[in-house]
């Protein structure tokens, strides 16, 4: 089975375990996020990744010292789904975040939280594992993260100023908020700092070899124009 370059991407980010607690809540944090669903009666996260199945009960473990309700065998084909919906745990959570299980429930970043740098690029990896993907840069320059919550989208763009120096486009897909990146060497610089050179080094070969064909292309086209130019003659 061919693996996807978004696949490959996120498997190499998954190489990287927070050491400390402050990383790895923050890691939580932006998987939480970006998950398929972050309430106070239950929280659901979907993935196809089995490196990132792999780690995400660890990181639980070592964020909030706690486990899931119900986990998937990592043989298991297609979609693996990971819930929790005990009442204590959520609780536990949540106020990790500094949000409230008896409040209603308004998802939004806690910038202490990822207020130092390493912080800042936990969570910025985890959102990337729950709710991002790349494209094959053979096929297109392509980056997105989506979330259901705009304030989420608004104040991750605002973490992503913060620690790339540039500014991911906005737009609204199907009731949810997509955070995209068109620009190759933008893609390149965020992998490279979530901790994806090999993935990075590939975008980066991609445009060269682009640059370089089409440079080919087109002397191969003025050598024919001025071809056929001296044959008219």
């Amino acid at each position: 089975m061919t693996v996807s370059f978004s696949s490959a991407a996120r498997a190499e980010i998954c190489k990287y375990m927070p050491h400390r607690h402050c990383c790895a809540l923050a890691e939580c944090f932006g998987i939480l996020l970006f998950c398929n669903s972050f309430q106070n009666d239950g929280i659901k996260i979907i993935t196809e990744s089995r490196e990132f199945a792999y780690i995400l009960p660890k990181l639980f473990r070592k964020a909030f010292d706690c486990s899931f309700d119900s986990y998937p065998s990592l043989a298991s084909p297609g979609k693996l789904v990971f819930q929790i919906w005990e009442e204590e745990k959520i609780r536990r959570i949540m106020e990790a975040f500094g949000f409230s299980l008896e409040d209603t429930l308004s998802l939004h970043v806690n910038y202490p939280i990822v207020e130092e740098e390493g912080c800042k690029a936990a969570f910025l990896r985890g959102a990337f594992l729950a709710g991002g993907s790349v494209t094959d840069p053979v096929k297109g320059y392509h980056m997105e993260f989506s979330t259901t919550h705009q304030s989420v989208a608004r104040e991750t763009n605002l973490i992503l100023r913060e620690a790339m120096t540039f500014v991911p486009k906005m737009s609204r897909r199907g009731g949810g908020q997509v955070l995209y990146f068109k620009q190759s060497e933008q893609i390149s610089d965020f992998l490279t700092y979530l901790g994806a050179h090999v993935a990075a080094m590939g975008i980066m070969e991609t445009r060269l070899e682009k640059e370089l064909n089409n440079k080919v292309n087109r002397r191969c086209n003025c050598d024919d124009a001025n071809t056929s130019k001296v044959v008219e003659a």
